[in-house]
């Protein structure tokens, strides 16, 4: 770890990326955020992200046996294609092991770079467990995705290249994490030649393994991780990696899915280019950075990190990053069931742009609507609220609440009577064949589904808001079978959107 500096300098990244990515004004973003804003365009190399950095420096340093026996990984994204690559690049057979989830194009990515894919298990502990089981078989040498002195020393070439690309007044980068390579080699490099810049790791907010072992002292391992961000999607971060992070990073904080949706379409309006998730969460962190004020002058840099985004997700990323940039706020108002009520709510609004109305008639005294309003910013939304609570509309504003923006607005109907005693559940299901029977199968039919919502945005895992009747003194057992399914789930019962519309 001391002598990390020099493994940076003598990485061998040249021989496969011979030109530095470019560090790219956001010229759009710099002039909203009132100071110079860069991206380091680490989604324009060949694999579309950093990771063939360290994947090549890796297998550049393995001996002539190691070379013949070949290179296996386990990976569900980038670090797969980062791998394929550079085995392609060095003549050395490659195999990698990947969830059975894993968006088709990415296995094709894969396969087209040359490697021999094995496709096991739901997630990537189980693909990472058939990994280390076939490279004992095989012998062929795991390239590890983050947690090795190599792989960091060639992803820390990227802060090597941004301090020689930024102007002088360079005052912090932003980097995502997920395991830690990226941030650790940065920050240990930008720390032993410009120890005066901050170096600030950004996680989202479901995925935050890094940023709790820092605050705790320890390496924390998470249970469950969100994995829309899948390429920061880590349960716990490496033991070299913590240890770099740990000396040499200036913070680790998070970020929300839809700033992170907000960053896309910022990237985007800058570069025309549309990265994935994990590549953004950078960004997100540097806009949150500058608007309260934590930063001093000077310019500051993102570390746009990839952008192997599955198309289906497009609209995903669209629809969350409006209220992302607190451009739409969404509302619960009541009003009154009768002609005009409808017009007259929408006098009280002005001028202001309804960008969503979802309402059915439920009963005959008043009406709960779901309302997209466009506004400037937060202070706006809050305006809004407040006068139509003064002018008689009771109101909730629901542009936090998960379940309202994921399903809510897509399911809005009527009350029905016929209900009782319903718990509704969000659910996530993996993208294979006889998930929802594994889930309908440990439930039984001991109680009925009243409600079911299923939502797909590209990612690995779909997203299910269930509803079932379930009598009070049944519950407990509820909570234990959907326990033993494995699934990740959350109780949204008492969730006001789903009160105001679904209950």
């Amino acid at each position: 770890m001391d002598q990390m500096l020099r493994r940076v300098f003598n990485a061998r990244v040249a021989e496969v990326l011979p030109e530095p990515t470019p560090l790219d004004r956001a010229v759009t973003l710099s002039e909203r955020l009132g100071r110079p804003v860069f991206l380091k365009r680490e989604d324009l190399t060949p694999v579309f992200s950093f990771k063939l950095r360290g994947s090549y420096n890796a297998m550049a340093a393995l001996d002539e046996g190691q070379r013949r026996a070949g290179v296996i990984a386990a990976s569900a994204g980038n670090h797969s294609q980062g791998v394929a690559a550079a085995a392609a690049r060095l003549g050395l057979r490659c195999r990698i092991v990947m969830p059975r989830t894993t968006p088709s194009i990415k296995v094709d990515a894969v396969r087209r770079l040359g490697a021999t894919i094995d496709l096991v298990g739901d997630d990537y502990l189980e693909a990472a467990a058939a990994c280390a089981s076939l490279a004992r078989e095989t012998g062929m040498s795991v390239i590890p995705p983050y947690d090795h002195l190599d792989v960091i020393a060639g992803q820390g070439t990227v802060g090597l290249e941004i301090l020689r690309q930024a102007p002088r007044d360079l005052q912090a980068i932003f980097v995502p994490v997920g395991g830690g390579g990226l941030a650790s080699g940065v920050a240990a490099v930008t720390k032993e030649l410009r120890p005066e810049v901050r170096v600030i790791g950004v996680q989202p907010d479901d995925a935050d393994a890094m940023a709790a072992s820092l605050r705790e002292g320890r390496r924390v391992r998470r249970d469950h991780v969100g994995l829309f961000a899948d390429g920061v999607a880590v349960r716990e971060p490496g033991e070299i990696t913590f240890a770099l992070c740990r000396r040499y990073l200036d913070g680790c904080f998070t970020v929300s899915l839809d700033e992170i949706c907000a960053a896309i379409k910022d990237a985007f309006l800058d570069t025309r280019s549309v990265l994935e998730p994990a590549g953004a969460v950078a960004l997100a962190g540097l806009k949150r950075a500058c608007r309260d004020g934590s930063l001093g002058g000077g310019s500051v840099v993102a570390v746009a990190s990839g952008a192997n985004m599955n198309f289906a997700r497009l609209g995903y990323v669209a629809e969350r990053a409006e209220v992302g940039e607190h451009r739409e706020a969404i509302f619960a108002v009541t009003i009154p069931e009768r002609p005009g009520s409808f017009l007259a709510f929408c006098q009280v609004v002005g001028e202001r742009s309804i960008t969503e109305f979802n309402y059915r008639l439920a009963s005959r005294s008043e009406a709960h609507i779901f309302v997209g309003v466009e506004v400037s910013g937060l202070e706006e939304a809050r305006a809004i609220a407040r006068d139509l609570v003064a002018r008689g509309y009771p109101c909730v504003d629901l542009s936090e609440n998960d379940l309202a923006k994921t399903h809510v607005r897509h399911m809005v109907g009527g009350r029905t009577p016929e209900v009782q005693d319903e718990v509704r559940v969000t659910v996530e299901f993996p993208e294979r064949p006889g998930a929802l029977m594994q889930f309908l199968g440990h439930l039984g039919s001991r109680w009925n589904i009243s409600l079911f919502h299923y939502r797909n945005h590209g990612a690995a895992f779909g997203r299910v808001l269930c509803g079932l009747e379930v009598p009070p003194a049944e519950r407990a057992e509820l909570s234990s079978r959907l326990g033993v399914i494995g699934f990740p789930w959350a109780d949204e019962t008492a969730n006001l959107a789903g009160s105001f519309f679904l209950g």
